[in-house]
């Protein structure tokens, strides 16, 4: 395979061990960033992270972060020349974007590419959670059928659907819940020229208004706990959640409380607050059903989010600029 980044020697010389890598890499980045600039790879070990960064920090020019890895405030604080910040995945909240902001350090992402691949994931999941196909499965498996019939599931066509944060993908989620003859609803920051779905003021107008709420709004501090125990109870007791979006934006103690009670009916999870740990009270229920955050986990798309990061390298190294600023 040619080298995707195919730097000058210009940019060489500026840059060759000035990048910060942080997490782990896709095996393509990995490859053009150690084949041609020689990163720095940040400690996994938060013991050893002050350290590294005492010794280093004032090399480093841009950083190279995996999804759910980040530069923070303490980080900023350490690098005092670094320029830009590229990171892998199209969710960003952990960056302390703020501090980027205020230091003027612009920040790309890896847009679109991924869109349609979370889109499914979250068709999937919420196919499974209604009809219960990876329960069905487990039951084959296991001979329970010998013993009688699997339980009925519930009918997934025909229901009153609600993205929360009609967004790139939240839009590819509701074209797919088209297919099912869904009504569409939703909530963003403002509504959208969206002939045939309906614009609900506040989300929780949109969660008494549908039978399914979809979270597909960005991460970040003005999300958090943004679907409380008020949104799930207005869902009321025939409601499914499902959230592909991050973890942080559904309070736990809220979701896993109105699943214990029965307030709403069902939840599809692919995020948590602190994965991979998964808190053990969503393991003992019967109506849940967890995914790994498999969201935009193809081959195809973690290689076109890969090249895309690269790109953004490109760019900055030979021309100060960024393809996908966020």
């Amino acid at each position: 395979m040619p080298e995707l980044l195919n730097l000058p020697a210009s940019a060489l010389d500026a840059y060759r061990g000035a990048v910060l890598s942080i997490g782990r890499q896709h095996p393509l980045v990995e490859e053009e960033l150690e084949g041609q600039l020689q990163p720095l790879h940040y400690p996994a070990s938060r013991h050893d992270r002050a350290e590294f960064l005492a010794e280093h920090g004032e090399t480093i020019k841009i950083a190279v972060a995996t999804a759910g890895s980040g530069v923070d405030a303490m980080m900023l604080d350490r690098l005092p020349h670094l320029e830009a910040v590229m990171n892998f995945g199209v969710g960003y909240d952990a960056h302390d974007v703020e501090g980027l902001r205020e230091r003027n350090i612009p920040l790309s992402n890896t847009p679109d590419v991924l869109n349609e691949c979370v889109a499914d994931t979250a068709l999937g999941l919420y196919l499974d959670t209604m009809r219960r196909f990876s329960a069905a499965d487990r039951f084959v498996r296991s001979g329970k059928w010998q013993e009688g019939p699997f339980p009925f599931s519930t009918r997934a066509h025909h229901r009153r659907v609600g993205i929360l944060g009609l967004g790139r993908i939240g839009f590819d989620i509701a074209r797919r819940f088209e297919a099912l003859s869904s009504e569409i609803h939703y909530w963003s920051r403002r509504a959208k020229d969206t002939p045939g779905y309906t614009y609900h003021a506040t989300p929780r107008e949109l969660a008494e208004n549908v039978d399914v709420l979809v979270v597909a709004i960005v991460g970040g501090p003005e999300t958090v706990g943004l679907v409380d125990a008020e949104i799930l109870s207005a869902l009321g007791e025939r409601g499914v959640v499902v959230n592909i979006a991050r973890g942080s934006v559904i309070d736990d103690e809220a979701l896993i409380a109105a699943l214990q009670n029965r307030t709403i009916t069902a939840a599809g999870l692919d995020v948590f607050v602190d994965e991979p740990n998964v808190d053990d009270r969503y393991l003992e229920l019967s109506n849940t059903v967890l995914y790994p955050h498999v969201g935009s986990a193809t081959r195809e798309t973690r290689e076109d989010m890969a090249r895309l990061t690269l790109e953004n390298v490109r760019s900055w190294v030979t021309s100060q600029t960024l393809v996908t600023p966020v």
